[in-house]
């Protein structure tokens, strides 16, 4: 029943859909989390009780609390107008519209190193947008560099995207210890995308200058300044090793209390839907953990990870990077975390899971939440068919996992 619940579940969560239920990912996964339980497959109490051991419990709420505290506190920045602003500058900066590529791939890199990818590629695409069509250049190119840069720089922390806080509530790790041995994959995988696209969309792109000068957005100081030393301040948190969930949670308030602002406003930007969908899944693979189907899914790969250390650590990385695309990378995420202990190097483990997962997410249309945060943004005045995005994505994830997997390996032989 367990085996059963969970594949009518990743029907759904595969984007597909059945012609006698009109139900989308949060909604199949939602069905399933109720049917694990009327089903008796999972109970009420292993779905809300708390104990000291995670593997009693069905939902994680570290990673819920988490992030809602991140979703708030860019929620707080977007009122206060600092995405706009990014956007403002770079294409004041901007001299032409390669330069601008350049420039937008790395905004949405950098702010999805410490926000949450979704929220970031959520705020910056309707500005894309309204740039390039006042500058009259392809739409295309650019929200690639929104998605395909949220998902390289949202590699480097814990707190870049969601499959990366599933991993910090399952492994243990520090925040510090985590970024440190992540940045410089994030950063490579970062310029990768940009050089890629850059030469990919050449011909579209007119070598000309501009000189574009966008009006200045309103912008409330008081309300940035705030959330941005709110902020500076939960970062310090999680690099002093503080309960990142409760830090994040604690900033939001802080920024709440002292915004002078109706909450509302601020709570009404918080994706709940995405929240809703993460508790879901939760009941879900717990209902195929408790019943031990986890385990025969890892025994099943099982043959592609035998051997000495480095042949299981090239095994274990092919297979997220493919199970990645095909499970989604969070509900394989969720399976996976059970398997890692059980490798020779974990740690080694842990940061090719966070690698394979999220850069596996630049691989399809479908491989990443925030991908189709984009596109369903840009729906009407651009058509992104799979195969399209296949065709760009492809040679990208493979040059960039390729490099970041090798540059992990030199930093754990070297470290």
């Amino acid at each position: 029943m367990a085996l059963a619940i969970f594949l009518f579940t990743y029907v759904f969560i595969a984007g597909a859909r059945l012609p006698f239920l009109k139900l989308d990912r949060p909604g199949g996964a939602l069905l399933g989390a109720v049917l694990m339980v009327v089903l008796g497959v999972v109970t009420p109490a292993e779905v809300f009780n708390h104990s000291e051991n995670p593997a009693r419990h069905a939902i994680d709420g570290d990673t819920i609390v988490l992030l809602l505290g991140m979703m708030l506190l860019a929620a707080y920045l977007s009122q206060a107008a600092f995405f706009r602003t990014a956007g403002a500058w770079a294409v004041r900066r901007a001299h032409t519209p390669r330069l601008l590529l350049v420039a937008v791939t790395f905004i949405s890199a950098v702010l999805s190193a410490f926000l949450v990818n979704d929220t970031v590629c959520l705020m910056l695409t309707p500005l894309v947008l309204v740039t390039v069509d006042d500058a009259k250049l392809p739409p295309v190119p650019y929200l690639l560099a929104v998605c395909m840069g949220s998902n390289s720089g949202s590699v480097a922390t814990f707190t870049g995207n969601p499959q990366n806080m599933l991993i910090q509530g399952a492994s243990g790790l520090s925040y510090a210890s985590f970024a440190a041995y992540m940045a410089l994959p994030a950063l490579l995988s970062t310029i990768i995308v940009t050089g890629a696209l850059v030469y990919l969309f050449r011909y579209d792109l007119p070598s000309k200058r501009f000189d574009p000068q966008p009006p200045p957005p309103p912008v409330d100081r008081g309300l940035l300044w705030l959330t941005l030393v709110v902020l500076f301040g939960v970062v310090a948190a999680f690099f002093a090793g503080l309960p990142m969930s409760w830090s994040a949670l604690a900033g939001a308030a802080v920024v709440m209390a002292l915004s002078r602002r109706e909450p509302r406003e601020a709570l009404e930007r918080v994706d709940w839907v995405l929240l809703l969908f993460f508790a879901s899944l939760f009941v879900v693979v717990y209902g195929v953990n408790k019943h031990g189907w986890a385990e025969e899914i890892r025994v099943l790969f099982a043959p592609l990870m035998v051997g000495p250390p480095w042949r299981e650590t090239l095994g274990f990385a092919g297979l997220t990077l493919v199970a990645s695309n095909l499970f989604s990378n969070v509900p394989f995420v969720m399976l996976a975390r059970t398997w890692v202990p059980t490798l020779q190097n974990v740690e080694l483990g842990w940061h090719v899971l966070a690698l394979g997962s999220t850069l596996a997410g630049n691989l399809t249309l479908i491989g990443s939440v925030a991908n189709l945060i984009v596109f369903e943004a840009a729906r009407g005045k651009v058509n992104m068919t799979f195969l399209g995005y296949l065709r760009i994505g492809l040679p990208v994830t493979l040059l960039s996992f390729v490099v970041g997997l090798a540059v992990l390996l030199a930093e754990h032989a070297l470290f």
